[in-house]
């Protein structure tokens, strides 16, 4: 095979269909729109979520409770997460996300108790629960809040 032979496999390259361009198209005159109704006009068509005048369904559910929008969501790493590490290595956020282990530690890395921890770590975080707190205590490590 040379340079000047080389060509996109079979189908993978597809035309545009131009609409609008005579009859022998196929998709003349009204461009594949049909004849009149509200599609068939420039700027037609109904609104994402339009179901036609019944009463939407967004609108038939019931709306409970409230969502804040400054919730802070945070990056969670469960104990036994931590073994992977190293006795004596200081885990902090920046080396959680370097090794893979979180992947957004935007607003932050709150480390919870579940499995077991058998290092003697420095973790640096900026929340822990009880029990995660306690159990790395407990391994010989420290837990600080950053």
């Amino acid at each position: 095979m040379q340079l000047h032979e080389l060509q996109p496999a079979k189908g993978s390259r597809k035309k545009r269909n131009r609409v609008g361009r005579g009859i022998g198209t196929g998709n003349g005159k009204t461009a594949g729109r049909g004849t009149k109704g509200q599609n068939a006009r420039s700027g037609g068509g109904v609104r994402p979520g339009f179901e036609g005048g019944q009463m939407p369904i967004i609108r038939r559910l019931p709306k409970r409770g409230f969502k804040n929008p400054n919730r802070a969501e945070f990056a969670v790493v469960n104990l036994e997460t931590l073994n992977r590490f190293e006795d004596g290595t200081e885990v902090t956020p920046e080396l959680l996300v370097e090794t893979g282990t979180v992947k957004n530690a935007q607003n932050g890395i709150k480390i919870l108790g579940n499995g077991s921890i058998e290092r003697k770590l420095t973790v640096k975080a900026n929340k822990f629960s009880g029990s995660a707190k306690e159990a790395i205590e407990a391994a010989g490590g420290t837990a600080e809040e950053v």
